[in-house]
């Protein structure tokens, strides 16, 4: 950092995935000259996490869908650590890093993702348990491994999403991956499968569906000939048997199933990282950051929240805890909001602008799969859509190549992108002088 822009309000963003990465582009492109930029993570990688069920099943390898950030960073000119941080100090403005150095802040960006909690469960994770996981892209590659191991000596798998999750559109996608390849490998007609999801119904997603999420999920199910368990409880996970429990309404045990599995993946419930979980006014009790209309914490003014580490309240009660997922467009539109309030306070105004949290996710079922469009996120909605298709499958593959294209030139959204959401109604189009329309 040049002593002239050590003399500049400090914005630090935590967290370099996909939410912090574009953050630390936009942000840096909205306040040049007017502030320094500095990014703290524990990974100087960036992973496209939407390609893990590919990676796991080996139709990626993880340096086709991971970016080198160093290098970007220092192109941008952004202050780039991957020491990661060790505890945030809101009262005192600043971040003590793992290396035993802190980094004092005037406006902190908190985009972390969560900690995994797999260890709430008996026997969960890749890491000592005895379940793969996608959630990471070295987890995707060891799973990938494992089911080559499994493919060998095939049996029944156990694929879902635990009580707690937020997370459930990479388990379907994965399930329905997983049903492509073994039937490209001749081995489908052996291998039983079925779906366990805290969900109350197939295809609510933590939404309460979208569209006709549900018909269309199941629908594939059946033509897949995929069980599935709804409203479920892992109690355990040994080694090739999954003990689930299916809560009625009443919250009393239904049933009680013993799963065998020759190979499971579950996602696991997601909380707040330990750099912020138990901060009185920051985080709520998961972990999570507490954030108002503008993405900003009420406790303490300069810090913002975006991404899957902030809280959101459930669509409704469920009889087994069912979260909300944060999903890429809805972060991206927290991005826009944060770039946009912490510009305004820079320039001595109050924060008044709003992420519109409007959806679109692309579910890849190895192929074919299913697109939902949801404005906003959270129902009642102005727009409720899905549909299914081949040309799904490579929506998808396009989408990754442009967004590691995106991260790879330092790019939050190219004007055109800018153009296109305009036009689906998912983002207020505001021009201003960019590079790419200087």
């Amino acid at each position: 950092m040049t002593d002239d822009q050590s003399a500049l309000p400090r914005i630090v963003i935590l967290g370099a995935g996909l939410g912090g990465t574009i953050a630390a582009y936009e942000i840096h492109d909205a306040v040049e000259g007017r502030a320094s930029v500095s990014v703290v993570s524990d990974s100087a990688v960036f992973s496209f996490l939407p390609s893990n069920p590919w990676v796991a099943v080996g139709w990626r390898e993880a340096d086709e869908v991971q970016v080198d950030l160093a290098p970007i960073f220092a192109r941008k000119k952004i202050a780039f650590t991957s020491v990661g941080a060790k505890r945030v100090h809101p009262e005192e403005n600043c971040i003590e890093l793992n290396d035993g150095t802190s980094l004092a802040y005037d406006f902190l960006v908190i985009a972390t993702g969560p900690e995994l909690a797999y260890d709430q469960i008996e026997g969960l994770g890749p890491d000592g348990g005895h379940t793969q996981s996608i959630c990471r892209t070295d987890h995707a590659t060891a799973a990938a491994t494992a089911f080559d191991r499994f493919a060998a000596d095939p049996g029944p798998i156990v694929v879902g999403a635990v009580q707690g999750a937020s997370c459930f559109g990479p388990a379907y996608e994965f399930a329905m991956i997983l049903d492509t390849e073994l039937r490209r490998r001749k081995i489908r007609d052996r291998v039983p499968m079925t779906f366990v999801t805290s969900e109350p119904y197939i295809g609510h997603l933590g939404l309460d569906g979208v569209g006709d999420t549900k018909t269309m999920i199941e629908s594939a199910f059946r033509d897949r000939h995929i069980k599935w368990i709804t409203n479920a409880q892992v109690t355990k996970v040994a080694a090739g048997t999954m003990h689930v429990e299916q809560i009625g309404e009443d919250g009393a045990v239904r049933s009680s199933h013993d799963l065998p599995f020759g190979y499971a993946m579950m996602l696991p419930s997601f909380r707040g990282i330990p750099a912020v979980r138990d901060i009185a006014g920051l985080v709520n009790p998961k972990g999570f950051v507490i954030i108002d209309e503008h993405q900003r914490n009420p406790a303490y003014g300069n810090v913002f929240g975006l991404g899957v580490c902030v809280a959101i309240a459930p669509t409704g009660p469920t009889p087994v805890p069912v979260g909300v997922p944060k999903t890429g467009f809805m972060i991206e539109s927290m991005v826009t909001a944060i770039t946009a309030n912490i510009s305004a306070m820079l320039d001595g105004e109050e924060p008044s602008t709003e992420a519109t949290w409007n959806a679109v996710c692309i579910a890849d079922f190895g192929d074919d799969g299913f697109v939902f469009v949801a404005q906003p996120q959270i129902p009642p909605r102005n727009v409720n859509w899905s549909a299914q298709g081949r040309w799904v499958h490579y929506a998808k593959v396009a989408f990754e190549k442009y967004f590691l294209r995106k991260i790879r030139k330092g790019e939050s959204e190219p004007f055109y992108e800018r153009l296109a959401l305009e036009a689906m109604g998912l983002r207020k189009l505001k021009i201003t002088k960019t590079k790419e329309a200087a």
